[in-house]
């Protein structure tokens, strides 16, 4: 004959009452999270930097960016190619040792030559014309000081250490026609 178990509703009802125990707390502390999270996003940090309430009619300033002129890295020949580098490169403070500038052809390449400069820290103040960009190389008799591709429309200034007396090699090459100009001169 099969055997029968019988259950005692008690022992169901002391289940539910355990599951509502275990339930309770963890809602609680749901419920205290909610609440704090409420609580603290709505402070606000604010402080007295000492500066007053600006004017209701005070002028707006705007800083336009004005186009750049397509025909400012044409290069130049004459006259223009002398005022050109006159104006990249500005009276340095120092000793100026050895200033250049010049033309590069498209695919071309010019290497120049410093007299015998003395050791010591100089500063190198490059600058290119072109639409595209021009490569400098600086070297001395076993390593490149600066190898750089320069964007052209900007000057850019290189500080380098000679630890004995040395000619520097500079190349110049283009792959558009191009203006360059350079100046070493000594801090």
């Amino acid at each position: 004959m099969p055997a029968v178990r019988m259950a005692s509703a008690h022992r169901f009802l002391g289940r539910a009452h355990r599951m509502l125990w275990l339930r309770a707390p963890a809602a609680a502390v749901v419920l205290l999270f909610v609440l704090v999270a409420a609580v603290l996003g709505g402070c606000e940090y604010s402080y007295d930097d000492g500066r007053g309430e600006l004017p209701d009619a005070a002028p707006v300033v705007t800083d336009p960016v004005l186009p750049r002129d397509p025909l400012e890295n044409e290069p130049v020949s004459g006259q223009e190619l002398t005022e050109w580098a006159k104006e990249v490169l500005p009276d340095a403070e120092g000793q100026v040792f050895h200033t250049s500038y010049g033309s590069v052809a498209k695919g071309g390449s010019k290497t120049e030559s410093t007299k015998q400069l003395p050791g010591g820290t100089y500063s190198l103040t490059l600058a290119c014309r072109s639409e595209r960009r021009v490569s400098f190389t600086v070297r001395d008799a076993e390593f490149a000081l600066v190898d750089l591709s320069l964007r052209c429309g900007t000057s850019r200034v290189n500080v380098v250490h000679l630890s004995e007396d040395s000619v520097l090699r500079v190349t110049v090459e283009a792959r558009s026609d191009a203006n360059f100009a350079y100046r070493i001169s000594r801090i």
